[in-house]
């Protein structure tokens, strides 16, 4: 498992979201280094695809999860005011060993905090 993973929840259907593109990206100044995946079936990404650098050890730094909203309620032929959702997060200096970005989402709103 890479020591970072996301899950999306569709609070409106108390259902897991699944096939929603999901980029992680390590922020920079000069570039943003991405991997990309699609949710499961369970609304996990527990795997991503691309560079690498995700599943070596974390560096310090601030990171950001883009999950593609739009097309997720677009195919259960849902309006949403929120096309994509970016969570933002600050690694420290001594990295854990996972960090889990979980994401309760309605048509209207979301909540996200630091997962387990």
């Amino acid at each position: 498992m890479p020591p970072i993973t996301c899950h999306i929840l569709d609070t409106t259907t108390g259902r897991p979201a699944a096939n929603v593109l999901c980029e992680l990206s390590y922020l920079t100044e000069s570039n943003e280094t991405m991997v990309k995946a699609l949710t499961n079936s369970d609304g996990r990404v527990t795997n991503w695809e691309g560079n690498h650098w995700v599943t070596e050890e974390l560096k310090p730094g601030t990171y950001r999860v883009k999950f593609h909203t739009f097309d997720y309620f677009q195919k259960m032929d849902r309006e949403t005011f929120f096309p994509f959702v970016d969570i933002v997060f600050q690694i420290g200096e001594v990295p854990d060993n996972h960090y889990h970005i979980p994401l309760l989402l309605s048509n209207y709103g979301y909540s996200t905090y630091r997962g387990s």
